[in-house]
């Protein structure tokens, strides 16, 4: 985007006017956005899990910055207040590899948990201190300007903060489901926000990043989170890193890296002052070497708020004409942030691999009790019956859907609830909605007596709603369900563009996992079940599990099947092989398990290869930003679309 800048620019075809009052506008919304979602990006749950910590880290990574920016700004005779500025610019940061440590499965080991947590604080200080060298640069300063701009400043922030995150649950609760309001509302509350901040002359930036993070409870992993992102990430960001490339002046930026003097400050005192910050955490909270490299390399990257941030103070010019940094400062910030931008993630793949995670997370236990502890419930071991929930449509289809329930059921001594959904109707006694409600009891007795053949309790249920997908999701909740399981249907395809998929809703609406299943023959006849596993999280324990038992009733094996990086090592093939293994024995399963490394970097076509000799496939779906809901890889998207066997995908839940 910055490159595209560029060339429509005045340093290129000149198509594009930076001083155009459309420019300008989609700018300044840009930047906001920006910002408002890094707010919103900030995992508030992982900073409450390692609050002290978290903060403790962040003041280090936000101060030692802090000073090595003010020392270069002094040096090369900057003011007091620019080279605070500048200071302020290199202590924030941006979680540009956090995909990397996702992917790695290594999110739950403490360092990383403390380097997302202090985000909060980085960016929080790091505005803060603009908006005060803002306030100093705009006016002439007193000591009670800037008492009042501080005070203002607290007063409004809690007003954002627990102001907001009020309105916003209030709202939320009684609009329901009604996702356009709710994305209006979000909106309203970020330019609230922006212009509220204006009011007391602080950046407008300050307010959209405050309101991200008031939000971020409200929204949570809803889908109009994933509108709201998907709308600034494909709209109004893209026009702000355009306009930065506008404002780039060729010649001017090659001058600033011929006398590479200030960005080559700037640069490495980013990348020391980082290093020494998460030393000094190493040193404080006894981590080892790999979580120490981990730790720099995640709070390297430098984008979101340093951008905006930079090119506030570029465009903040005084009563003199003067600007609070020269396009010297922003021109090493760019060269900075595409510098971090690639340093960052290529140091956290390879440092990441080290790290361990806490034996507890890799425990593979009853599949009941896995479930609750993966949804951080506490399980009700004396009232609570494992419960299948199977909703059913086609009896030409259902008995498989029902049979895959059963086992399931039947290992851990649950119950099974076929359930018949019927659309409702305004009148009651309607004619086709008597018709309907006959042929669902037929279809739940057939239910019933297939059920019956595995020896479990069968409790069939029957429900009137205006939307199926979330009549599904709440008996499901009544039913207190641990587990709903789906069929697959062609029909509705998998990655859903628009509100309304069936499937999609349920994915985000339900309060449990979700299996979605396309059985081309019974579950009793799976002799090689399949399940790729990438990373070490929690959900690939839960599908390693959830093929152990299917395998223990037909005494089938279990392949696990690994696709490594060419650029992987042998230690760590084996060290990952040695993990999977350990997860895959815990439960003492007399199951044939084996483990499978392939090399290679097509995976999609890699599973749909190995899946020719087995019976199913066991995936799971991975959330990324898109247009809409049940979000999963690209690779998953094309393995289900190449498969010629039964596959099960394993759902998220909220």
């Amino acid at each position: 985007m910055l490159v595209a800048g560029v060339l429509l620019g005045d340093s290129g075809l000149k198509l594009l006017n930076p001083e155009s009052e459309s420019i300008k506008l989609l700018s300044e919304i840009g930047k906001i956005y920006l910002m408002f979602v890094a707010g919103l990006e900030i995992d508030l749950e992982q900073f409450r899990k390692t609050k002290n910590r978290s903060i403790g880290f962040g003041f280090l990574t936000f101060i030692v910055p802090m000073i090595a920016g003010i020392l270069v700004g002094r040096i090369f005779n900057f003011g007091w207040n620019s080279s605070v500025l500048i200071g302020s610019l290199l202590a924030s940061h941006t979680l540009l590899a956090y995909p990397i440590v996702s992917r790695l499965g290594v999110v739950a080991n403490e360092a990383v948990t403390v380097t997302i947590g202090a985000t909060i604080f980085t960016d929080t200080g790091a505005l803060l201190v603009l908006a005060v060298c803002v306030g100093i640069h705009g006016g002439e300063f007193t000591p009670l300007s800037l008492i009042t701009l501080l005070g203002g400043l607290a007063i409004y922030s809690v007003i954002v903060l627990f102001g907001f995150d009020w309105a916003g649950k209030e709202f939320f609760k009684r609009t329901g489901d009604e996702q356009s309001n709710q994305f209006l509302f979000i909106l309203l509350a970020l330019f609230l926000a922006s212009v509220g901040a204006q009011l007391i002359g602080v950046e407008k930036i300050v307010g959209a990043f405050l309101a991200g993070l008031a939000v971020n409870d409200v929204l949570g992993r809803s889908p109009v989170k994933e509108k709201i992102e998907f709308i600034g990430s494909a709209l109004f960001i893209p026009c702000f890193f355009i306009d930065m490339g506008l404002l780039i002046d060729i010649p001017a930026f090659i001058k600033t890296l011929s006398s590479i003097g200030l960005t080559a400050a700037i640069v490495i005192g980013l990348i020391g002052s980082k290093f020494i910050a998460a030393y000094l955490a190493k040193v404080f909270y006894r981590y080892n070497n790999a979580e120490l490299l981990t730790m720099w390399s995640l709070s390297l990257p430098q984008v979101a708020a340093t951008l905006a941030a930079a090119l506030v103070a570029y465009e903040t010019v005084n009563a003199n004409n003067e600007r609070l940094i020269n396009s010297g400062v922003l021109n090493s910030v760019i060269v900075l942030m595409l510098i971090t931008a690639i340093l960052g993630p290529v140091i956290t793949a390879r440092s990441a691999t080290s790290l361990t995670i806490p034996q507890a997370d890799l425990a593979s236990e009853p599949l009941s009790t896995w479930w609750s502890n993966y949804r951080d419930d506490v399980v009700d071991t004396i009232h609570q019956t494992f419960t299948v929930v199977v909703p059913i449509y086609n009896p030409q289809t259902q008995r498989y859907l029902l049979e895959m329930a059963a086992i399931l059921a039947r290992y851990e001594s649950g119950r099974l609830v076929p359930l018949a959904i019927t659309k409702g109707h305004i009148q009651m006694d309607n004619p086709q909605l008597k018709t309907e409600l006959v042929q669902a009891r037929e279809r739940l007795d057939l239910a019933t007596d297939i059920s019956k053949e595995f020896d479990i309790e069968v409790a069939p249920a029957i429900r009137i709603d205006d939307d199926i997908a979330l009549g599904i999701s709440r008996v499901s909740r009544e039913q207190d369900a641990n587990l709903l399981i789906l069929g697959w249907s062609q029909n509705i395809g998998l990655k859903a563009k628009v509100f309304g998929n069936i499937i999609d809703s349920i994915f985000w609406s339900s309060h449990c996992p979700v299996a979605v299943t396309r059985l081309l023959k019974s579950p009793t006849e799976f002799k090689k079940i399949l399940v790729p596993v990438g990373d070490l999280t929690s959900q690939t324990t839960g599908a390693i599990r959830f093929a152990q038992i299917l395998a223990e009733g037909n005494q089938a094996e279990i392949i696990l099947l690994h696709i490594r990086n060419p650029k992987t090592t042998q230690i760590q093939v084996e060290v990952f092989e040695s993990k999977i293994l350990d997860i895959a024995s815990k439960n003492q399963s007399k199951i044939n398990t084996i483990i499978k490394t392939v090399k290679g970097n097509d995976i999609a076509r890699i599973i749909t290869q190995e899946a020719l000799n087995t019976d199913i496939v066991i995936l799971r779906s991975v959330r990324y930003r898109t247009a809409g809901g049940l979000a999963v890889s690209e690779v998953t998207t094309q393995v289900i679309k190449q498969l010629k066997t039964s596959f099960i995908l394993l759902g998220e839940t909220n």
